[in-house]
């Protein structure tokens, strides 16, 4: 029903400087929530606007007719200024729906003051996060150390560093959305698997101008570089090519991602769907939330913990619940120096001097380091899980396998 309202409220919402008095209240009895996170870079004038859950469908529709009414009838702003007071997104999820934009004081005012209104987010910087054998088994003789380290048990000899033992239809039928820059489809690594998504920042372009999400897939899908070699990898671009962007962005895109997972899964009931986060910014409710209902909707998410060697759960989307959050190691088994810990880090995974696929050509590599390159690990390994079995397997019971899998008590340097 939000998507009818969509184009009606984009039309009427134009670009205003300044806005009347907030709406005549019914039985608020004081102003929504404004939140925002204390260690983020906010955006000024931005902000996500968040309805209340158990809003039946008519109240959305009156909320959204009184926005546009009341954004329409405001003085027009100089045609030469498109920031002002206008909406960008409009979120329709089960149990997550609103919209974001930006508003000035006056028109935050009104709307906090509005019926239906559960908080406003304001809107922040988000920016990658850097620094006995199955059967049809292969071993590839020359795999990156990190695909060697999560195959094993014990750490390999130097002998044995770049033998990765695996499935030889890891990750096949299994999509996952690279939630990041973008990816360099062409690359030969993916042999024809990887396609363009959807790009959700304003005026961007559909490629890659980063590298860093092409890494990412690599990781999770690459024929050399890759945990999953026969996966499909989705380039859903939220991040520009200087590596960062909006967190309505970001949203956004984790909405794009559900959507185009429910019309696979139309066409075909047994289409099977993970995503990648390798990004963050300060605590979010509103990201987290939307990570959260991705699972739901049977998205297997894993996020990096970021890289601030603090406290995870201060950062998002590291503090959904329903992800798998990953901190990252070195190839001697230490934590690595940057990587944020905590009880909301469910595994450690490869996240130092990792080499995978690049941008500039289609055979291009490079080498970096972060709980970015931790998390593509994961998010490999839970396109592989998905890709054994002809059974459905829920998000939830994933991460159990994932976190019961994972060899205790071997990294060192964990904060006590």
């Amino acid at each position: 029903m939000l998507r009818t309202l969509l184009a009606s409220a984009l039309v009427a919402v134009l670009a205003t400087s300044s806005v009347q008095a907030a709406p005549k209240r019914h039985h608020r009895q004081r102003e929504s929530a404004l939140i925002s996170s204390e260690t983020a870079t906010k955006i000024p004038g931005h902000y996500m606007v968040m309805l209340r859950e158990d809003a039946e469908d008519f109240h959305v529709q009156d909320h959204f007719n009184w926005l546009s009414t009341f954004l329409a009838t405001s003085p027009a702003a100089p045609s030469t200024n498109t920031n002002k007071n206008r909406v960008k997104h409009v979120y329709d999820m089960p149990g997550l729906k609103g919209y974001a934009g930006h508003f000035d004081e006056a028109a935050l005012r009104a709307i906090r003051a509005a019926d239906h209104v559960a908080y406003i987010e304001q809107d922040q910087v988000v920016k990658i996060v850097d620094e006995n054998e199955p059967p049809h088994a292969v071993i590839q003789k020359d795999a990156p150390w990190g695909l060697s380290r999560i195959s094993h048990r014990d750490r390999p000899s130097a002998a044995h560093y770049k033998e990765y033992p695996h499935s030889a239809t890891a990750g096949a039928n299994v999509s996952v959305y690279v939630i990041d820059t973008g990816i360099n489809i062409k690359h030969l690594d993916f042999e024809g698997r990887a396609r363009w998504g959807a790009t959700i920042p304003e005026n961007d372009e559909d490629e890659d101008g980063n590298g860093h999400g092409t890494h990412c897939a690599g990781t999770i899908s690459g024929k050399r570089y890759g945990v999953a070699k026969k996966a499909n990898a989705v380039a859903v671009k939220v991040l520009s090519s200087n590596g960062s962007g909006s967190m309505s962005d970001v949203v956004k895109g984790v909405e794009w991602a559900v959507q185009d997972h429910k019309r696979r899964r139309a066409k075909n009931p047994k289409a099977k769907s993970a995503a990648n986060m390798s990004l963050g910014g300060g605590s979010s409710k509103t990201l987290d939330r939307i990570v959260n209902a991705a699972v739901d909707a049977g998205i297997a998410f894993a996020v990096a913990a970021g890289n601030d060697n603090r406290n995870a759960c201060n950062y998002s989307p590291a503090a959904a619940e329903k992800a798998v959050t990953v901190g990252a190691t070195a190839n001697d088994d230490t934590m690595a120096w940057f990587s944020n810990h905590g009880k909301c880090v469910d595994v450690f995974a490869p996240g130092k001097d990792v080499l995978s696929t690049w941008i500039g050509s289609n055979v291009a590599t490079n080498t970096i380091s972060g709980t970015s390159m931790a998390s593509p690990h994961v998010a490999g390994l839970l396109a592989y899980h998905l890709s054994q079995t002809d059974e459905e397997i829920k998000p939830k019971a994933l991460k159990d396998l994932v976190i019961k899998a994972a060899t205790k008590d071997v990294i060192k340097g964990l904060p006590k």
